[in-house]
């Protein structure tokens, strides 16, 4: 299930990269140069490209997340390095205990 969540979640990415580079570019580098112009086409209404971006960033997101809960419960079925080690040589030193 989760070999296939993260498939899923790459070819998210890919669909992301490719939908954001064949959006059109509304001003300058990083806000640079910004005219009055750009905010008035920042309220319009968004095209098919930015309502399909956002989609898809919901469902990267989403999967991202469902990849990070399974993940969690199977890191709650194993053991901490530490006591792998101490099960497996019993007459390593211990480690003092703090006061």
């Amino acid at each position: 299930m989760e070999d296939l969540l993260i498939l899923v979640n790459i070819i998210l990415a890919v669909i992301l990269i490719i939908v954001i580079l064949l959006q059109r570019s509304e001003g300058g580098a990083l806000g640079l140069g910004v005219s009055q112009d750009n905010f008035t086409s920042a309220r319009s209404v968004g095209t098919f490209l930015t309502k399909f971006t956002s989609i898809i960033a919901a469902l990267f997101i989403i999967c991202s997340i469902a990849i990070v809960a399974i993940s969690r419960d199977e890191l709650r079925e194993t053991q901490s390095v530490l006591e792998q080690e101490e099960e497996e040589n019993p007459n390593l030193p211990q480690i003092p205990q703090s006061k």
